[in-house]
């Protein structure tokens, strides 16, 4: 089947939701690094179309501070080592940070943070696969694909600073 993409508003700006085989294989922001070409999206889709309904219904939630963790049919696609390393991604809780060497040796790869941030930077679904939970070393914001300003509000969010600190949400 031939995916098919909505674009959604949110507070970190408009996202393209990409759906293959009635799961959600893409969000991207705008200006985005890796972002895909527009052409790989597929043809308009239904918001009212599963996955559509449920991915926004559940980030309005998630942006609303009502739901810390997402139930989304996922169909990702990458190489082994990606897929190790974003279902990696999807076990950090909400409102904490890893590092990048946490994380590979998380996955069991404790050499290769630099590999395990090149795989981060390519995540296909942002915000509901958490690559933004992942930071530098020295507790530094570093790489990410929606841009340090995005990464710093999801956090500056997900850690509880009020809306007039965080003049994103």
């Amino acid at each position: 089947m031939e995916p098919t993409h909505v674009v959604i508003e949110s507070p970190v700006g408009p996202l393209t939701l990409v759906a293959t085989d009635g799961a959600l294989s893409g969000l991207y922001m705008e200006m985005q690094r890796h972002r895909p070409l527009e052409e790989t999206f597929g043809a308009p889709g239904d918001p009212a179309d599963e996955p559509f309904a449920s991915v926004a219904e559940q980030l309005k939630a998630y942006f609303a501070g009502e739901l810390t963790e997402f139930d989304l049919p996922l169909r990702l696609h990458g190489t082994p080592f990606q897929k190790r390393v974003w279902a990696a991604l999807q076990e950090i809780p909400y409102g904490r940070t890893v590092t990048y060497g946490e994380l590979a040796v998380e996955i069991g790869s404790p050499t290769a943070s630099r590999a395990v941030g090149l795989a981060n930077g390519r995540n296909p679904v942002g915000v509901i696969v958490p690559c933004h939970r992942v930071i530098g070393s020295t507790g530094s914001l570093t790489g990410y694909g929606g841009g340090l300003d995005r990464k710093r509000r999801l956090l500056d969010f997900e850690r509880g600073i009020s809306a007039s600190e965080n003049v994103l949400f």
